[in-house]
């Protein structure tokens, strides 16, 4: 038993201090997501760092220590309380002429901010802002690939056409009622404007899209898709369309949604044999005849349907009929065979 008089061992408590001490001289990647962080002050930004990741904090300025961190090549300020006097600053950020992708997602801007020093930036994300105009965009590099601008209040699509480069354009959720100034987008892969006020599809012919969601638009027709010959998703619901029409050349078309508009049959889809997801719920579909008829190419593709809310998912033993329809069926509405 140890002597109670005894003093106790030597912690040597310099030395457990600095065995708590990080060295991070040599750290490539700090994310700081949620750190709940007025500023940057207690923070270490070591100049080795290629990205930073500041989400979900309460910055409302921006540290200028940044500015010298010459490897950076991702940038993320999103979810703070960043206006548009506090981003100005970072127009005049040389050394970040390298920056890729920078993120200004949930913050509290009114513009576009100047990022025309940023030669090789391939993602700008200002969604979820409260942006009136894209005034400013025609200084964002055309070697953009990804431009997100969601959740804003932007009418126009304007100083765009520069982005020959861009592959995914998010517009969704802002105040457009026409689509244009698209002829330029040649290897554009998606486009996604829903939850607009646009009543007409004008594609300008965009032979190399995959994905396009124009629903909870002011749609009553789907004439203008005919070229897009690459498209495997489709979104439209929540509009007026009244007819299935201009969708035969689609034949690579993987997704369909066309729930919730006015449609009164199925039509326009027997070349799509590709077709695995098929979503009709919620408009005015009498027969179900009709609708196996209209599938007939994909009947052995087709794994999900949704039918309810149509005259014709009332019938008797609608989903038993379904099965035999289709195979390989996996989902009917809510429910789940597989």
């Amino acid at each position: 038993m140890q002597n109670q008089t005894e003093p106790p061992p030597e912690t040597n408590s310099d030395k457990d201090d600095q065995a708590m001490e990080f060295d991070l001289s040599s750290t490539t990647a700090l994310d700081l997501t949620s750190f709940q962080l007025h500023d940057l002050d207690s923070v270490e930004l070591p100049s080795s760092l290629t990205e930073l990741d500041l989400t979900a904090n309460r910055l409302s300025k921006l540290d200028p220590r940044i500015a010298n961190l010459i490897n950076l090549r991702k940038l993320s300020f999103r979810q703070n309380l960043i206006d548009d006097a506090a981003i100005e600053s970072i127009s005049s950020w040389d050394s970040l002429s390298g920056l890729e992708e920078l993120v200004l997602r949930d913050n509290k801007l009114t513009k576009v901010p100047d990022v025309s020093l940023f030669k090789k930036l391939l993602v700008f994300d200002v969604s979820f802002n409260e942006i009136t105009s894209l005034h400013g965009m025609s200084k964002v590099s055309s070697t953009l690939k990804e431009l997100y601008v969601s959740k804003n209040e932007v009418t126009k699509m304007e100083e765009i056409d520069h982005l020959h480069e861009l592959q995914i354009l998010e517009l969704g959720s802002n105040r457009l009622r026409v689509m244009e100034n698209l002829q330029n987008f040649t290897k554009l892969e998606e486009l996604w404007l829903g939850r607009n006020r646009i009543k007409a599809i004008n594609l300008c012919g965009l032979k190399y899209i995959k994905k396009i969601s124009l629903q909870s638009n002011r749609l009553t027709s789907m004439i203008g898709l005919e070229e897009c010959v690459a498209l495997e998703e489709l979104y439209l619901s929540h509009n007026g369309i009244l007819k299935m029409e201009g969708l035969s050349t689609l034949v690579n078309l993987r997704v369909l949604d066309v729930s919730s508009n006015k449609l009164t049959s199925v039509n326009d889809i027997q070349n799509l044999t590709r077709l695995e997801d098929l979503w009709l719920n919620d408009n005015q579909i009498e027969s179900l005849e009709s609708v196996a008829e209209a599938v007939s190419g994909s009947r052995e593709k087709l794994t999900t349907v949704y039918l309810e809310n149509n005259p014709c998912a009332k019938s008797p033993n609608y989903q038993a009929t379904l099965r035999q329809i289709f195979p390989n069926i996996e989902q009917i509405d809510s429910s789940i065979f597989a």
